[in-house]
């Protein structure tokens, strides 16, 4: 599986080290160009996730008709473009253009329906670790290789090695990843449509949940750099901004050692919607932590919480929706729960922004607070994950026509061929039958 899923991860993580690599120092670079203002500097930095939001659909239902790997390397190029355009500016006008086409080229969901398609789903939420860790890592190492390259050779170098690592993706594209199975599935035109993906109550929770999940995260990730640097005068703890790594490297290990027990304890053993509620506990006291505390070592200890409850959701979040969705739709389900999460990311930042104006992080947290009381009922009475399961049954013995009437039984969810692997798949509900039941309807 880990062959299967690295070339994949490391197209990720390579994509998404070249947003993050601008983060620390972009804002500074923004505000040098001829026509900028502080608003259209903000715009910069976080105007990519709002042309995130606009493509995920789009590029997942591409993907779904016209094929994975075709569309990433349309994200791909687009993204390159966007990365030069951006190295090559000398006026704010130009910069954005070019961090709006880096968001444009919005491939995630469609590697996530890619990962889906190549591994079983008993495997998914561990597939889906990976890639988070490897998307970890690149954060990581973006902040400290940032600092670093803008300060001694100039902002502009950044975008240069983002377009540059971008060509190598594509090269690991078509050298290392592997052709996604042939599927055939019975779903007319009409139950292929963008709509239909709402109908399915439990992708649609899933859906507000990406909405709060990414929102929070970018609160937290507004006011953290901001309080542990204001003076103390101002409500903060005085840090140098070069310290702010102390912060953020021992958090981020705890949060990403902590992916591994959640993908386990999620998948394995059937506890994801208690995963789900545990991180949301995890992210409320980490708010309550960063709102109140009046020591830099109670907001640390918050910073550790909210990376712990943050990092729980991402083996499963995405694992989930593709659990939920039909085989035909998981391109355009994906695409759909990231453009939640990409809103959220822009409501966040809105809200944090205009919060700190006007009231203080105190108050900001309460917000929070309350946002995860919701979140935390709306996880509460979602059906579980877990209730569905698949059976793999070799074309060589049972009859493919047989597996296909199956989908007018109750407890059958859908049933589709994978004519790669010679296999037909059946998912049905664990509430309503199971595995020996589903067989001996066969016989």
């Amino acid at each position: 599986m880990i062959k299967q899923i690295m070339p994949l991860s490391l197209i990720v993580a390579l994509r998404f080290f070249g947003l993050f690599i601008v983060l620390p120092v972009l804002s500074i670079y923004a505000l040098e160009m001829e026509g900028a203002t502080p608003f259209l500097a903000g715009l910069v930095v976080g105007g990519y996730a709002l042309t995130q939001a606009i493509f995920q659909v789009p590029f997942g239902m591409m993907s779904d008709k016209f094929g994975r790997k075709q569309v990433l390397l349309v994200g791909l190029i687009i993204f390159i473009i966007g990365s030069i355009i951006a190295a090559l500016s000398d006026n704010i006008y130009m910069l954005m253009l070019g961090r709006f086409l880096q968001g444009a080229g919005a491939i995630g969901s469609v590697v996530s329906a890619m990962i889906a398609d190549i591994v079983k789903e008993e495997q998914r939420a561990h597939a889906m670790a990976i890639m988070g860790g490897t998307i970890a890592m690149s954060f990581a190492v973006a902040m400290i290789v940032a600092p670093i390259v803008g300060g001694n050779w100039g902002i502009d170098k950044l975008f240069w090695l983002t377009a540059i690592l971008s060509i190598m993706a594509i090269g690991i594209l078509f050298t290392s990843v592997p052709k996604p199975p042939t599927i055939v599935h019975t779903y007319s035109v009409a139950e292929s449509k963008i709509t239909e993906v709402f109908k399915d109550k439990a992708l649609t929770r899933m859906y507000v949940t990406f909405f709060f999940h990414w929102l929070t995260m970018t609160m937290a990730f507004f006011i953290i750099p901001l309080v542990m640097t204001q003076s103390l005068a101002e409500g903060g703890f005085g840090w140098e901004k070069a310290e702010l790594w102390k912060v953020y490297f021992p958090a981020m290990v705890i949060g990403v050692a902590s992916m591994a027990p959640a993908a386990i304890f999620g998948e394995k053993y059937g506890k994801g919607k208690e995963i789900f509620m545990l991180s949301v506990a995890s992210i409320m006291i980490a708010f309550i932590a960063m709102g109140f505390a009046d020591t830099d070592w109670v907001f640390v200890i918050g910073v550790v919480f909210f990376f712990i409850g943050f990092n729980m959701f991402e083996p499963l979040l995405q694992s989930f929706v593709a659990k939920f969705a039909k085989v035909h739709q998981k391109g355009a389900a994906l695409g759909v729960a990231n453009t939640f999460g990409y809103f959220g990311i822009f409501v966040g930042g809105m809200l944090a922004g205009w919060l700190m104006q006007h009231y203080d992080r105190a108050v900001l947290s309460m917000v929070v607070l309350a946002v995860a009381v919701v979140w935390f009922i709306w996880v509460a009475t979602m059906p579980s994950p877990n209730n569905r399961g698949n059976v793999y049954l070799p074309l060589d013995i049972f009859d493919r026509n047989k597996v296909a009437a199956l989908t007018e039984h109750p407890a059958i969810v859908e049933s589709y061929v994978n004519e790669t692997e010679g296999i037909a798949v059946v998912k049905y509900d664990k509430d309503l039958i199971d595995e020996d039941e589903v067989r001996g309807m066969l016989s």
